[in-house]
């Protein structure tokens, strides 16, 4: 494979991703848990809202691990395998509405930081695609964990 990126940087990148795909998917399961069981005053607005994001995070799951495999390397696709590599901790049990927009908005923090993380080792790579995969990724966690903390506010 010769795409002007040497396997050891390819190699780096695509880890750094693999990373990224099991955050997003976590973030993605934890979404839709909260989806499915929000209840509340708030829950027709809360219930929109998670789907809006679920359905968003599930489509970049896609573009992350079409990323890793243009890249030459297997992505990531087990449970097993997003628990070795996420930073996301699970929550347990159903929490209340507003536990849950706080537990959403460190999983998108998290999430920023993982992609934050890479940009080093693409940058070294010269590799714009995964950059401005990286920049997309960004501004939707970013903005999103914006919004969510924004509904905490009193």
């Amino acid at each position: 494979m010769d795409i002007g990126i040497n396997k050891k940087e390819r190699k780096a990148i695509a880890d750094g991703l693999s990373k990224l795909l099991a955050d997003s998917f976590s973030l993605y399961l934890m979404t839709h848990n909260f989806h499915w069981n929000v209840t509340g005053p708030q829950f027709n607005s809360l219930h929109a809202m998670f789907m809006a994001q679920y359905t968003e995070q599930w489509n970049a799951l896609d573009m992350i691990a079409e990323r890793i495999r243009s890249l030459g390397f297997p992505a990531p696709g087990t449970f097993a395998e997003y628990a070795a590599l996420t930073s996301i901790k699970e929550v347990a049990g159903q929490p209340k509405a507003d536990d849950m927009v706080a537990h959403l908005v460190k999983a998108q923090e998290a999430v920023a930081r993982t992609a934050r993380s890479l940009f080093p080792v693409v940058a070294k790579a010269d590799d714009q695609p995964t950059a401005d995969l990286l920049t997309q990724r960004l501004q939707v966690h970013e903005q999103t964990a914006w919004m969510l903390r924004s509904l905490l506010e009193a």
